[in-house]
């Protein structure tokens, strides 16, 4: 194997400027619950433990957002979604639900359950709705929608049973993932193949380990781009931020694996060149509008070296939301000089706006 080396670096681009979000003192004040809704983990419900690693930081993470709406003197109460999740809800009766949930029984495809019972309830809830969620856990979709919109995604193949030939037209090198989960479960240091041959094998894995279909994707080499959207009621923000690889995972690529994960300095997020962050902005704001994303949601973005072209590889509807600043949308916004603290309350403040007007 080739020897891991440092990501060439480039001139750095100059801090972009802060924006000013929407945020409304006096609606924050008359907020009389917000109910924190996360995920109920359990090892039982997950086909390796890597996958329920993967989620069991959703607790931690509600913890610390109900620690964030304290010190905005916002009264809050964290709700695990469990079989008494509902009962508890209307019980309580909160103004808005933040909507953490990322599993249900282990399931991504099981988020819709959330915002499906909360309009039914019609209790207010922040994130992406069910067509959002529906679409965010199906990659296949999520590309077939982007392509629709002109929005540049990498040719793929949709595969859902074991010794399915994988397409020779796709080209090389190509990158495997499960079709649906998050956290970059399934994609490990070796993720990426030089052959057909090898990614074929590595299809025939995945399937068998976690007996969902997957996506076979041509491999674009270059720059890779985190792009986080924030819907503050009046403007969607677009923050961009180029990730810094200390080495390259498989020793010829530079990517995202679940082990980078691990190492809190596998990467650093630098200012995109703005001649590429012009041609990126216009395209997350479609993309965030043509996958059903509502109030956040981050992208990944790879850029061809050659041609310079971005194009978008995955979406997050309801990304990891929280005040950690090892949380890429987080990390991103500070790039930005937004802190966590001015995004929570601007959404708090775009939904209590709401229930004041129809109160």
């Amino acid at each position: 194997m080739p020897t891991a080396e440092k990501q060439m670096e480039r001139p750095p681009a100059a801090p972009p400027r802060p924006p000013r979000l929407t945020r409304n003192k006096r609606a924050l004040k008359s907020l009389r619950l917000v109910a924190v809704a996360y995920s109920h983990v359990e090892r039982d419900d997950f086909p390796t433990r890597e996958a329920y690693e993967a989620e069991l930081e959703v607790e931690e993470r509600a913890r610390q957002v109900l620690a964030e709406l304290e010190k905005l003197n916002i009264p809050a109460r964290g709700y695990p979604a469990d079989r008494y999740f509902f009962t508890n809800l209307i019980v309580d009766a909160p103004d808005i639900v933040l909507n953490l949930v990322d599993t249900l029984r282990g399931h991504d495809r099981l988020q819709t359950v959330i915002p499906a019972a909360l309009e039914l309830a019609q209790i207010p809830y922040t994130g992406a709705g069910m067509r959002g969620l529906v679409i965010g856990n199906d990659r296949q979709l999520f590309k077939h929608l982007l392509t629709a919109g002109k929005i540049p995604t990498p040719d793929f193949q949709y595969i859902t049973r074991r010794g399915t030939k994988v397409q020779e037209a796709l080209g090389l090198p190509l990158i495997v993932k499960l079709n649906e989960s998050g956290g970059s479960v399934g994609i490990d240091n070796k993720a990426v193949k030089e052959t057909v041959a090898e990614a074929q094998e590595q299809v025939d894995r995945l399937l068998e380990t976690y007996r969902i279909p997957v996506i076979v994707e041509r491999f674009v080499d270059g720059p890779e781009i985190t792009g986080a959207v924030f819907d503050d009621g009046h403007k969607k923000h677009v923050f961009l931020a180029e990730k810094q690889f200390r080495e390259k995972a498989d020793g010829k690529h530079y990517f995202t694996s679940l082990e980078s994960y691990q190492d809190a300095r596998s990467y650093t997020y630098c200012p995109v060149e703005p001649v590429l962050a012009r041609r990126i902005e216009p395209l997350a704001r479609r993309a965030f509008g043509a996958l059903g994303n509502r109030d956040y949601a981050k992208f990944d973005i790879r850029v061809d070296e050659e041609k310079g072209t971005p194009y978008f590889t995955d979406c997050n509807p309801n990304t990891a939301f929280g005040p950690d600043p090892g949380l890429p949308f987080t990390e991103v916004l500070a790039l930005h000089s937004v802190s966590f603290a001015d995004v929570l309350a601007s959404l708090m403040s775009k939904y209590a706006k709401r229930i004041r007007k129809k109160g």
